[in-house]
């Protein structure tokens, strides 16, 4: 029987996304847009009076977790690629997990709560302002941060008791689950079945609640009698469909890929267009499909232009 070398960690060296200081470059551009866009509308819905709806106040939250999430993720790379250094504390390392997985879990139920409000404003428009107040709105956002962090609170105690790994190398570019539980040899049963029981409660629970809205828009769309209300309607929410779509199916690519028998280098790949590829298209797809937002930075450079 060969021998495994079983260690205990003070610490873990990150591997890395590439040996290639272009792609760590490119990543820094993609990452650099991904900044400008995101503040760029947060920006823009704290200073603009007609973006103060429950719609962009939602998208706010969004951008925000586009930044944070991003800046969490992707940090360690350009550490990489400045100073050389790989290696990462375990307080550090637990840290990067739990605040990376928290902002994902907030995410999910931001874009739930951004189709609830996209069926109420197609499918009861009469009744938007009443049933979509601040009050609700408010509370919506802060249980959606508030699970977010508690969800992923388990999962990360569970994963800093390991005291048995095979090699202190993490073959990735952050502290993430499924490429510590790789280099483990600490038996990992109670958090496998707490992220099957639990761990994936509000996937599906995010999912369900966004495709429950999305039938009923479906159907309110379809009983609209002309073709140009039914276009202004699908309009209305096709932003947020597209941006729901793209990050779910990264979010499954990076974590259903891996465990159903890729390896470590499909993960990283899929993780990285969800930390970097991702935060970068959710601003683009906002600002090039939405009148509000595009006329909000035409009034902006315009009173720039006047300034100067």
């Amino acid at each position: 029987m060969s021998s495994i070398n079983q260690t205990t960690m003070e610490g873990f060296r990150l591997k890395g996304v590439s040996d290639v200081p272009g792609l760590q470059v490119l990543v820094f551009f993609i990452y650099l847009i991904s900044l400008i866009g995101n503040l760029t509308i947060l920006l823009l819905v704290c200073f603009d009076l007609h973006l103060h709806t429950p719609m962009y106040f939602f998208l706010s939250n969004l951008s925000i977790i586009n930044i944070s999430s991003s800046t969490t993720a992707l940090h360690k790379i350009f550490v990489i690629f400045a100073t050389e250094n790989h290696m990462v504390s375990t307080s550090t390392c637990m840290t990067q997990l739990y605040i990376f997985c928290s902002l994902t879990s907030n995410e999910l139920s931001i874009l739930a709560s951004m189709s609830i409000d996209r069926y109420v404003a197609i499918c009861r428009p009469l009744h938007y302002h009443a049933v979509m107040s601040w009050k609700l709105c408010c509370l919506l956002a802060s249980c959606s941060w508030g699970f977010g962090f508690m969800e992923v609170l388990p999962t990360v105690l569970l994963i800093s008791r390991f005291t048995c790994y095979i090699s202190k190398e993490i073959d990735h570019y952050l502290c993430d689950i499924l490429p510590l539980r790789e280099i483990t040899c600490s038996d990992t049963s109670v958090l496998d079945l707490y992220i099957l029981l639990l761990g994936n409660m509000n996937i599906f629970v995010s999912l369900l609640l966004t495709i429950t809205s999305y039938i009923f828009i479906i159907a309110c769309i379809l009983r609209i009698r002309s073709s140009a209300g039914r276009r202004k309607a699908f309009y209305t929410c096709s932003s947020h469909i597209m941006v729901v779509v793209i990050f779910y199916s990264s979010i499954v690519l990076q974590y259903t890929v891996t465990v159903s028998g890729g390896n470590m280098g499909s993960n990283k790949i899929f993780s990285l267009f969800n930390t970097a590829i991702v935060p970068m298209m959710n601003p683009l797809i906002y600002t090039l499909k939405n009148k509000d937002v595009k006329s909000a930075l035409k009034q902006k450079f315009k009173l720039c232009g006047k300034k100067w």
